[in-house]
């Protein structure tokens, strides 16, 4: 089932188009990154989901509902990329208030709460809180409810190593029961193993729009392999596979997907000249450059 239809929108402010022409489906459980350097539009595409940004033409359907009308919020959780909250309240008291306009009970905030890691600071005032842990009150927020559609922008933001771990698996558990998730980050390395698809806009387009692994292969970015040996073998080794020497003691090679297999079948011929092997495909990261850099001219 789709959750979220986005078909042919564009904004434009006067002579500016902030968003041309993106389509954008998301069903059932699925996890979205939307990716995009700042002004590329992926806030005001958000915007328009929830209602708070009119479209200049094309349309978007939550649950088959026009964006900002009642049953579409209520489908909705979002956390924006500055939350912001009233210090004097506690956490408990700020989540108990979002829940009461959520219709929601209040253990199942303090339930929240516990979730996102703030038991331990939920009687305290909100303006002793970090930013991590006001964070942590806009996902609760966020989670209200049970959404249909989770709109999460920068969510990571201000978060330490461990508590961004926890954050997606929180997601995990969304997209378990259904939730369909669009999640926009600049932190690209930690979203290549959480997320079933990825979305990258540049100046208000929409360039790609696919699984990692298919978004790969349509790059044609080469693989990069290094095939440990000894000071001794290295050159060998390099001769032998058509590598580099690298470090000393290791070849560096290239190789397009289709060529992967013969060449790890050349390195295993090589039995114990092999210490150790690394494959290495492109990352989110190179791949995110690939996108959105304009390319020149016959190139």
């Amino acid at each position: 089932m789709t959750v979220l239809g986005i078909e042919n929108v564009s904004k434009s402010y006067g002579e500016v188009h902030s968003v041309q022409g993106v389509s954008l489906n998301l069903g059932e459980g699925e996890r979205v990154a939307l990716l995009g350097h700042n002004g590329a539009g992926k806030t005001t595409l958000m915007r328009m989901v929830l209602g708070l940004t009119p479209l200049t033409s094309g349309s978007i359907q939550v649950l088959g509902m026009p964006p900002g009308s009642r049953k579409a919020r209520a489908a909705i959780g979002f956390l924006p990329e500055s939350v912001a909250f009233h210090g004097a309240l506690t956490g408990r008291e700020q989540l108990h208030h979002f829940a009461r306009l959520k219709g929601v009970k209040r253990r199942v905030a303090d339930d929240l709460l516990e979730r996102v890691g703030l038991t331990h600071a939920m009687n305290r005032k909100i303006r002793t809180y970090s930013k991590g842990m006001r964070q942590r009150v806009g996902l609760a927020q966020a989670l209200l409810g049970q959404p249909r559609l989770a709109l999460l922008d920068e969510p990571t933001s201000g978060l330490d190593p461990i508590s961004r771990h926890e954050f997606y698996d929180i997601v995990d558990d969304l997209a378990k029961t259904g939730t369909a998730v669009l999640l926009s980050s600049h932190a690209l390395t930690e979203l290549e193993s959480r997320t079933d698809r990825i979305a990258i806009m540049s100046k208000g387009h929409l360039l790609a729009n696919d699984s990692l692994s298919n978004l790969r292969k349509a790059a044609r970015l080469p693989i990069q392999v290094r095939v440990k040996a000894t000071a001794e073998t290295a050159d060998d080794m390099a001769a032998r596979l058509g590598g580099s020497r690298v470090n000393g003691a290791s070849v560096a090679l290239e190789v397009q997907q289709e060529g992967k297999v013969s060449l790890l079948g050349q390195i295993t011929g090589l039995g114990d000249l092999v210490k150790d092997i690394d494959v290495t495909p492109a990352s989110l990261e190179e791949l995110y450059r690939h996108y959105s850099v304009p390319k020149q001219e016959g190139k």
